[in-house]
C-alpha cells in the first residue's frame, strides 16, 4: 500500500543534494529514526520504487511530514526524477520501516558515515543526543566542505550536548586553506577518533559505500568491538543504477 504525499517545499543542501519536505493529509507516520520509506515513480512506463531515509524525528505521536535528503546522480533514475519535483507535486511513498535504528539508548554509541550514508545516522544521532544515557561519537567522511550534508545541524548538536562528539574527514581537501581538520578516509582515523572508547561496551553504526562499510566493520572488530553490536548498511556504489 502506498501513501499519497505532497511536496511542501524543496531546499538545496549541497550542490548535488536537495531536501524534500513531504506532507500527508490524513496519515501519521510511526517509525524509528534511521528507518526508510520507499518512493514510487514511473520509469519508461514501469512503476519502480527506491528507498530513502526519513531525516526527521517522528515524535511520540508520529508525524504527517517526512524529510528526505536525496543526492542526484546523473544516471540515477530515482534521484533525477526526485530532483525534478517541485512544491505542489504529489508522489506516492510507503510506510517508514527498515533495520537500521538505535538499538540501546543505555549503551555508548559510535556512528561512522561517508557521503549520503549520513542520512540515516543523522536522525539516529539526534535521537541519541536527546534520549541517550551514555556518550556518542560521529565520524563523517566527505569529499570537501561544500558537500558536508547537515553540517550546521551537526555542529549545533555537538555544541549543545556534552555527550556528543563529531569529527569530519575530508578526502579531497587539498588546496582548501580554510580546512585544518582531518583528511583522507574515515577508516584512516578510527584509532585516533575512538581513542578512549570502550568498544566492547559500545554499539557501532556504520553506513556508506559498501567497501567502506566492510573495511570499517573489520577494523572495529579488530579493535575490540563485539561483532553482534556492529550494525551496518551499505549503499551508493550502484546509485547510478537507481
Amino acid at each position: 500500500m502506498t501513501i499519497p504525499v505532497t511536496v511542501a517545499d524543496v531546499h538545496r543542501m549541497t550542490p548535488d543534494v536537495k531536501q524534500f519536505r513531504l506532507v500527508a493529509d490524513d496519515h501519521s507516520f510511526q517509525y524509528d529514526p534511521g528507518q526508510h520509506t520507499m518512493v514510487h515513480f514511473e520509469n519508461d512506463g514501469e512503476e519502480e520504487a527506491r528507498p530513502y531515509t526519513a531525516a526527521n524525528l517522528p515524535g511520540p505521536d508520529g508525524t504527517d511530514q517526512i524529510l528526505l535528503a536525496i543526492k542526484r546522480y546523473d544516471d540515477g533514475n530515482a534521484s533525477v526524477w526526485m530532483h525534478e519535483r517541485t512544491p505542489g507535486d504529489e508522489i506516492e511513498i510507503e510506510e517508514v520501516d527498515g533495520n537500521l535504528r538505535v538499538r540501546d539508548l543505555d549503551r555508548d554509541a559510535v556512528f561512522l558515515a561517508t557521503g549520503t550514508g549520513i542520512t540515516p545516522l543523522y536522525p539516529m544521532l539526534k535521537q541519541y543526543a536527546r534520549e541517550g544515557e551514555g556518550t556518542t561519537h560521529l565520524v563523517f567522511g566527505e569529499r570537501d566542505q561544500e558537500h558536508l550534508i547537515f553540517r550546521e545541524s551537526l555542529d549545533q548538536l555537538r555544541a549543545e550536548n556534552a555527550n556528543v562528539e563529531v569529527d569530519y574527514v575530508l578526502s579531497d581537501a587539498d588546496g582548501d586553506r580554510e580546512w585544518d581538520g582531518k583528511t583522507g578516509h574515515v577508516q584512516d582515523h578510527l584509532p585516533e577518533a575512538l581513542d578512549g572508547v570502550d568498544l566492547a561496551e559500545t554499539d557501532c553504526y556504520v553506513c556508506g559505500v559498501p567497501e567502506m562499510v566492510v573495511e570499517t566493520e573489520e577494523l572495529l572488530v579488530e579493535a575490540g568491538a563485539d561483532e553482534d553490536h556492529v550494525y551496518t548498511e551499505g549503499w551508493e556504489s550502484d546509485a547510478a543504477d537507481e
